[in-house]
C-alpha cells in the first residue's frame, strides 16, 4: 500500500498535466478560428455592406438626368462609333460581352435615371471601348475565361469519376488526382480574378469617369459620386479576388498534409 501510495502523486500531476495541454490546445483553436472569422468579416462582410450602401445611396431617382443608364449606354457606344454593340437587360449581373459584343445592364440600371445607373453603364461601355482598342489585359482575360470553363468541365469530371474509380480500384493516386484537378482549376479562377483587377479599374478610371467628367455629363457633386460607386465595384473584384486566393490556399494546405 505504501508502494502504491507513493506513485499516486506522481501519476496525478501527469493526468493534470494532460489536461493542462488538451485547454491549451483548445484554447489555440479556438482563438484561431476567432481570428480567421474577424478576418473573413473584414475582408468580405465588412467591404460588401460598405458597397451595397454606396450603391443605395446613390439609386435615388434623378428627373434631372436626361436618359436612362440604358440610353446613356446606348448614346456613348454611339459617340464613339460602336453603333454595332448592343445594349441589352440582364439578371445575372451588369456587365460587357466581348464575344457577343453586348453591354448587359440589370432591369433597374437600364431602366432607372440614378447615379448608380449612369456610373454602371458608363463604366460598362468602359469595357466596350477596351475591346475596340484591343486592351492586352481584356483580350488575355477572355482567352482564360474560355480556358477556365473548359478546365472546369474537366474538373468536375475528374472530381466525379475519379472517386468512383478509385473505390473499385482501391487506388490512392486517385485521390491524388482529384486533388490535383481541384488546385489547378481554382489556380486558373485564381489568375483570372487577379488579371480582372487592372481591368476594371481601366474601365472605371481611365475611360468612364474621364467622359463623364470631360463630356459634361455629370456635375462636381455627381462627379464625387460616381467616383465612389467606381471605387465600390472596384472592391467587389478584390474582395473576389482575395477569396479565390483563400480558396487556392486551402486546397494547397490540403495537399501538403
Amino acid at each position: 500500500m505504501l508502494t502504491t501510495a507513493l506513485f499516486l502523486p506522481e501519476r496525478s500531476n501527469q493526468h493534470l498535466s494532460y489536461y493542462v495541454s488538451i485547454f491549451r490546445f483548445s484554447r489555440f483553436l479556438m482563438i484561431r478560428l476567432l481570428l480567421t472569422l474577424l478576418l473573413l468579416a473584414a475582408v468580405f462582410i465588412g467591404p460588401q455592406l460598405w458597397i451595397k450602401r454606396v450603391f443605395a445611396q446613390h439609386r435615388t431617382p434623378r428627373e434631372d438626368f436626361p436618359g436612362t443608364g440604358g440610353e446613356l449606354a446606348r448614346h456613348l457606344l454611339d459617340r464613339f462609333h460602336l453603333e454595332q454593340v448592343q445594349v441589352e437587360t440582364t439578371e445575372i449581373g451588369d456587365h460587357y460581352d466581348p464575344s457577343a459584343k453586348v453591354v448587359r445592364l440589370t432591369h433597374e440600371n437600364y431602366h432607372n435615371k440614378s447615379l448608380t445607373a449612369a456610373t454602371v453603364a458608363a463604366h460598362e461601355v468602359g469595357h466596350a471601348l477596351q475591346d475596340q482598342a484591343e486592351y492586352p489585359p481584356l483580350k488575355k482575360r477572355t482567352r482564360l475565361v474560355r480556358v477556365a470553363q473548359s478546365a472546369e468541365r474537366v474538373g468536375s469530371f475528374l472530381m466525379l469519376g475519379i472517386p468512383i474509380v478509385a473505390a473499385v480500384t482501391r487506388t490512392p493516386a486517385a485521390g491524388i488526382l482529384v486533388m490535383l484537378a481541384g488546385i489547378a482549376t481554382m489556380g486558373i479562377g485564381t489568375v483570372i480574378h487577379l488579371l480582372t483587377l487592372p481591368v476594371e479599374w481601366d474601365a472605371s478610371f481611365r475611360r468612364a469617369l474621364p467622359i463623364l467628367e470631360q463630356g459634361g455629363y455629370l456635375s462636381r457633386e455627381d462627379l464625387s459620386g460616381a467616383r465612389r460607386i467606381l471605387k465600390a465595384a472596384a472592391l467587389t473584384y478584390v474582395a473576389g479576388s482575395m477569396a479565390s486566393l483563400l480558396n487556392l490556399w486551402r486546397w494547397i494546405a490540403m495537399m501538403r498534409r
